[in-house]
C-alpha cells in the first residue's frame, strides 16, 4: 500500500514549528506493517496544496493529512479537499451537536467561524474528535478515484493522536499487512560509531530483520523490526550479552526513566547538587511519574553563597580551589548525599561559557561531575565543547550514565 503523509501549515515552513505528527504516524504505521512512501509539508497556499492534493490521489492508495481543520481564516483543508474532488460541503448533524456540546459543556458558546468546522464534504464519513472542536474525515474510494483512501485529522497532536487510535486505526487495520513488532535497545554513554561496529556480527547474523540505529547526545538507539517476536527475542540475547552495561534498556523509556527504574528496583535514593546544569537534571527526572520513589530532592547551587548555604560546603574549601573545581564538586556531592541521608548524590559544576566566573575561573567547556556514595566518591572531568546548552545537556546525561553505572554494580 502506497502511503503519503501531508503536512498543513505555513508554520510548518516559516517558524520554529516542527512536523512531528507525520513522525509519530510513521511509528504507528509501523506497528501495523505499514511504511510512508512519501511525506510532505505544504504552507496555507490554496493553489499549492491543490496541486499537492491532485499529485497525492495520482501516486498514493492512502493519504494522512493533518491540519487545516480549525475555525480560522488560514483553515481550508476540507474546502479545497472537496473542491479537487468536485463534491459539495454539507452541514453534518452529528458533527454539529458533537460542537454544541464541546462547547456548552465549558460554558462557552461557539463563535460563527466555528460552524464551518460542521461542514463535511459528500460521500465522506466523519471522525469524532471528543476534545477539539475539528472532526476529522474518512473518505473511502472518493468520486473518480477508487480505492483510494483520504484520511484529515487536526494538526493538534493530542487531538490527532486521539483521532487515530480510536477512529482511523480499526478502519485501517484489516486493510494492513502482517503486524511488525519491535525491539527498542537504549545505549548510553557509547557513540554511534563504536555501537555500530560492536553489532556488526550480530547484524550480520540477524540479517534477515530490519536494523536502524539512531545517534543523539550521548545515547545511542538500536531499533530492529520484525513480524517474527521470536526472531527479535533472538536478536535481543544476542545483543544484551554484547552491549553489556552499556546497554541502558530494552523496551519504551529514556536515561533518566532508566536511571529511576533500576534505583526503585534497588531500594535506593539520590540526591542532587546542580549548579552548571541550573537543575536540569532534577527537571528531566521529575518529568517520569513516580520519580519520588528514588528522587529526595535537589538544590540549584549556581553561587559560592548557594554551594555554601544549601549544601554546606566550608567557605575556605570554595576560597582554595573555586566554584568549579573536583574539590568543590565532590563536597557538593557529599554534602546533599548527608542532607537528605540519600543513597546517592550527584552534583555537577562547570563552565558551558560565554566567559569564566571570578569565583571560579575555568576555561569554558570545563565540566566536573561528582558521585557520591556507599563505596566512597568518585568524580569525571570530561572536556567539552559546543553550544552552552549543548554542553548542559551533555553533563546532564553525563551525570545520569554515570549514576546508573555505579548503582548497577553495586
Amino acid at each position: 500500500m502506497r502511503i503519503e503523509a501531508i503536512a498543513i501549515g505555513t508554520e510548518l515552513l516559516t517558524t520554529d514549528r516542527v512536523d512531528t505528527n507525520s513522525v509519530w504516524l510513521g511509528q504507528e504505521l509501523a506497528s501495523l506493517g505499514l511504511a510512508f512512501s512519501r511525506k510532505t509539508a505544504v504552507g496555507d497556499d490554496r493553489g499549492a496544496m491543490k496541486a499537492l492534493f491532485r499529485e497525492a490521489l495520482d501516486r498514493s492508495d492512502l493519504i494522512l493529512c493533518t491540519g487545516g481543520l480549525g475555525p480560522t481564516f488560514d483553515d481550508f483543508t476540507k474546502e479545497l479537499w472537496a473542491e479537487v474532488l468536485g463534491v459539495a460541503l454539507k452541514e453534518h448533524a452529528g458533527a454539529k451537536a458533537n460542537l454544541l456540546a464541546f462547547f456548552e459543556s465549558r460554558g462557552r458558546t461557539p463563535s460563527p467561524s466555528n460552524f464551518k468546522q460542521a461542514l463535511v464534504p459528500e460521500g465522506a464519513e466523519v471522525l469524532a474528535n471528543p476534545i477539539g472542536t475539528a472532526p476529522g474525515i474518512w473518505w473511502e474510494s472518493p468520486s473518480g478515484f477508487p480505492g483510494r483512501r483520504v484520511v484529515l485529522m487536526p494538526g493538534v497532536p493530542q487531538e490527532m493522536k486521539r483521532m487515530w487510535t480510536e477512529q482511523v486505526v480499526p478502519r485501517l487495520a484489516p486493510l494492513a499487512e502482517r503486524p511488525l513488532k519491535t525491539l527498542r535497545m537504549l545505549v548510553s554513554g557509547v557513540p554511534e560509531s563504536v555501537v555500530d561496529e560492536r553489532t556488526k556480527g550480530l547484524r550480520d547474523k540477524h540479517a534477515h530483520l530490519d536494523w536502524t540505529i539512531l545517534a543523539s547526545l550521548m545515547q545511542v538507539e538500536l531499533i530492529v523490526r520484525s513480524p517474527d517476536a521470536a526472531a527479535l527475542e533472538a536478536a535481543r540475547s544476542d545483543l544484551t550479552a554484547v552491549l553489556g552495561e552499556d546497554l541502558a534498556l530494552c523496551g519504551e523509556g529514556n536515561l533518566e526513566s532508566a536511571v529511576l527504574d533500576l534505583l526503585t528496583k534497588k531500594g535506593e535514593t539520590l540526591a542532587l547538587a546542580e549548579s552548571m546544569t541550573g537543575g536540569l537534571i532534577t527537571a528531566r527526572l521529575t518529568a517520569i511519574p513516580g520519580a519520588s520513589r528514588a528522587l529526595k530532592g535537589g538544590v540549584v547551587v549556581y553561587t559560592a553563597e548557594a554551594k555554601a548555604v544549601l549544601a554546606g560546603l566550608d567557605t575556605e574549601l570554595l576560597k582554595a580551589h573555586g566554584t568549579v573545581s573536583e574539590a568543590t564538586t565532590c563536597a557538593l556531592a557529599e554534602g546533599v548525599r548527608a542532607k537528605l541521608a540519600a543513597t546517592w548524590g550527584l552534583a555537577v559544576t562547570g563552565n558551558a561559557g560565554p566567559g569564566e566566573d571570578p569565583a571560579g575561573p575555568a576555561p569554558v567547556g570545563t565540566t566536573f561531575i561528582a558521585l557520591a556514595g556507599p563505596k566512597g566518591t568518585v568524580c569525571q572531568h570530561p572536556i567539552q565543547a559546543g553550544s552552552r546548552a549543548d554542553m548542559q545537556l551533555r553533563a546532564v546525561m553525563h551525570g545520569l550514565d554515570l549514576l546508573r553505572r555505579a548503582a548497577l554494580i553495586r
